[in-house]
């Protein structure tokens, strides 16, 4: 991996955890909220606007109070426009004058919601309120109940032009007109405020100086208290009932005055915070909604002031323990954020790490992957060369030789000059040849090169040159068996003319067949090319060397590949020796030799202590070698069936052979090989040495002996006794 891809992996690794990071975040909805004024009235309900927004974590509020100036709130519409909100909710001042802050809202594509007040306007989403015309009918009937339809009464009007003054006096005067006994003495302006109201009605007071008012109805609490100071300080006698509308809850709210008596009757005008925001996330959510929303209000006197306080405060406890909750949430999901910020970052640091790590093992990957390439390819050219070594020093091998041979014939020997003359210019030149193709290969794969010139080659090459002299005698049945194994027809008749009259030879012309043979006839040794089909020299020398029938055979690897590590190959396969082409008949002949006196030298130790050792057959093994190890089973394991069937005076070769498991010519051969005695001959050896132990031992007859370890006759238990150990079984008694 380069640096310029590095970097792209990167780049793309930073932007799928950008995507991931935002498609997993909700979508934000911003919305605006216009109020006309600031009491406790909208105190309440902004509260609920907070509490209602706690349960959509999407969802952010932004507030704004006009304090009941016209100019002030157009602004602070035209403002939350211009910060990007999704949703207007708009508390008109009054009915007509900030239509235009609200239409250029509706235009510019973002949902209106007008709550409480009115407009004149069409162009809102929804509406949600109470019935003020409906209150101040209701508080109207009220009146005249409680005045028994007889006396008179003053009304304190709310902001002029709005739309709760206009519907609750409409709504007020119509109830009022049933009954012509209740009179309406003054109907005074007021603005919401308790300020305005107590001033108004002194300045009233001041000027009629009447004092046969019965009841005072306040458009809110706030108007309705502010008529009750001023008519508290006036002094004119008794005071009149006060009533009004709102009926919040709370220190000074409409419920607590009513329950006080300072008011004497209050109608719920409800805030209802949590529904508007509801109401609006529908809308943003496109869910289904209903364009005018009514809320249910309801009177209070003193009859139920009480239960509906008692309601109102739990619900108020309630609301503050959710804001405590909130509160501690905040800080819990700040926290969280945090953690979710150190892990994001943790996470992006271990990514980018592993993305480096990835880069480290790619370039590591990618220089094994070059390396391993540059070793196949020097791997093919080995294998080519040495392809190309076997295709030539092979008819090498078949021309020099022959030619080695034909100089020792007397042919040869007794030719013309010019005949003798043009044979050494063709061995010559043969040897040139053979070593300049040794050096131009061994340069080509690294070997090391020679420096010695042509007339050093042939010096060297006269002084290796064996005295052979071709026979053709028939060796006898004792000479040893050599088996050939070359898939080159020429070759095998070349080294059939080299071995013949000297071994008894078998051939096979690959591997596999040269196996079948080495397991049936169990030749003493082996001579075998390397690169065969079918089966090559390497894996035909290792299954000959874990057979326990022919791992004692002596292999020579006979091949062209030359170099030293394929030298290393053929002896970890098990090979006795390793022989390249083109060779020396007298080199060959000299490592069979030896090969086979090694192998009649380990024989005689075999030979030596056949049944003496037959409790420790470690003992007689030569080395530690694989191959002796195979053999000391193979003898425990001879020896171990001979002592089971030493009483047995039936047995024959076969039976022995049978229990080994392999056919009567292997074991004969394996056993003959190793010992140099056949199984029969061991098993006599065997039969004496225990007789011996037991004459020495044991109290038993000679007659006894001689059937109890399994002669048929006492008398041939003699001679064979006294053939063995040159003495009578009687004398080897102790005395």
């Amino acid at each position: 991996m380069n640096v310029k891809s590095f970097k792209i992996h990167i780049v793309l690794l930073l932007l799928c955890v950008l995507l991931v990071s935002c498609s997993s975040s909700e979508k934000k909805y911003r919305i605006g909220v216009s109020q006309c004024s600031d009491d406790i009235w909208r105190d309440k309900q902004n509260s609920e606007l907070k509490i209602g927004a706690y349960f959509h974590d999407n969802v952010e509020l932004r507030f704004a109070a006009a304090y009941d100036s016209d100019e002030r709130q157009i602004q602070q519409i035209d403002s939350l426009v211009a910060t990007g909100i999704d949703l207007l909710i708009v508390a008109p001042n009054q009915v007509s004058t900030i239509s235009s802050a609200i239409d250029r809202a509706y235009d510019q594509g973002i949902p209106v919601i007008v709550f409480e007040r009115k407009t004149n306007s069409k162009k809102y989403t929804a509406y949600m309120g109470a019935d003020n015309y409906e209150m101040g009918h209701l508080m109207g009937e009220y009146v005249a109940s409680r005045l028994k339809e007889r006396g008179r009464i003053i009304e304190v009007m709310g902001l002029k032009g709005s739309s709760p003054a206009i519907e609750r006096h409409n709504g007020f005067r119509e109830a009022i007109s049933q009954h012509p006994n209740i009179q309406v003495v003054a109907t005074l302006q007021g603005d919401w405020t308790e300020p305005t109201a107590y001033r108004i009605v002194k300045q009233w007071l001041d000027k009629s100086r009447d004092e046969g008012i019965d009841l005072v109805f306040g458009m809110n609490d706030r108007t309705a208290m502010g008529a009750r100071k001023a008519f508290t300080e006036a002094g004119h006698g008794s005071l009149p009932l006060f009533c009004g509308i709102d009926g919040l809850p709370g220190e000074n709210g409409g419920i607590t005055l009513v329950r006080d008596s300072l008011l004497d009757a209050s109608y719920i005008y409800p805030t209802h915070g949590d529904k508007l925001i509801q109401l609006a996330v529908d809308i943003l959510e496109g869910r289904p909604y209903e364009k005018e929303t009514k809320l249910m209000s309801a009177l209070v006197t003193r009859d139920n002031a009480r239960v509906l306080l008692m309601g109102s405060e739990e619900v108020m406890n309630q609301s503050q323990y959710i804001e405590k909750l909130h509160r501690t949430a905040s800080g819990y999901m700040k926290q969280l954020a945090n953690q979710r910020t150190l892990t994001f970052l943790a996470l992006a640091t271990i990514a980018l790490l592993l993305l480096l790590l990835v880069g480290i093992y790619m370039y590591y990957l990618q220089k094994a992957r070059i390396h391993d390439e540059r070793t196949q390819m020097e791997r093919e050219q080995l294998d080519f060369y040495t392809q190309v070594s076997h295709e030539l020093r092979t008819p090498l091998t078949l021309i020099e030789g022959p030619l080695a041979q034909l100089a020792e014939t007397p042919d040869i020997k007794n030719a013309s000059s010019g005949a003798s003359d043009l044979f050494a210019i063709v061995r010559r030149n043969t040897r040139q040849l053979s070593q300049l193709i040794n050096k131009m290969l061994d340069a080509q794969v690294g070997a090391p090169k020679s420096d010695m010139t042509g007339e050093q080659i042939d010096a060297i090459t006269a002084q290796q040159e064996p005295e052979i002299q071709a026979t053709d005698t028939v060796p006898d049945e004792e000479a040893p068996t050599v088996l050939i194994v070359d898939d080159n027809a020429d070759i095998r008749t070349y080294l059939r003319t080299i071995l013949q009259g000297r071994y008894r030879l078998l051939e096979a012309k690959d591997g596999k067949l040269g196996l079948e043979v080495a397991r049936e006839q169990v030749p003493d040794l082996i001579v075998s090319d390397v690169m065969m089909p079918v089966m090559n020299g390497l894996e035909f020398c290792q299954q000959v060397k874990r057979d326990v029938i022919s791992s004692h055979i002596p292999v020579i690897l006979l091949t062209a590949r030359a170099l030293s590590q394929h030298q290393i190959e053929g002896y970890q396969s098990g090979a006795d020796a390793y022989i390249t082409k083109p060779f020396s008949q007298e080199l060959l002949l000299v490592r069979i030799d030896n090969l086979l006196r090694s192998r009649h030298q380990l024989r005689d130790l075999w030979s030596s202590r056949p049944v003496e050792a037959e409790n420790k057959p470690e003992e007689t093994a030569p080395s530690d070698t694989s191959e002796n190890q195979i053999e000391n089973a193979f003898i425990a394991r001879f020896k171990k069936v001979v002592e089971e069937q030493m009483g047995n005076s039936n047995i024959s070769v076969e039976d022995l052979a049978a229990r080994m498991g392999l056919s009567r010519v292997q074991l004969y051969r394996k056993v003959k090989a190793l010992t140099g005695c056949t199984p029969i001959d061991l098993l006599r050896k065997a039969r004496l040495a225990q007789a011996q132990r037991l004459l020495q031992e044991s109290t038993l007859s000679v007659s006894e002996i001689a059937y109890k370890v399994g002669f048929a006759s006492p008398s041939y238990f003699t001679k064979c006794y006294k053939d063995e150990f040159g003495t009578v079984p009687g004398e080897a008694r102790k005395p």
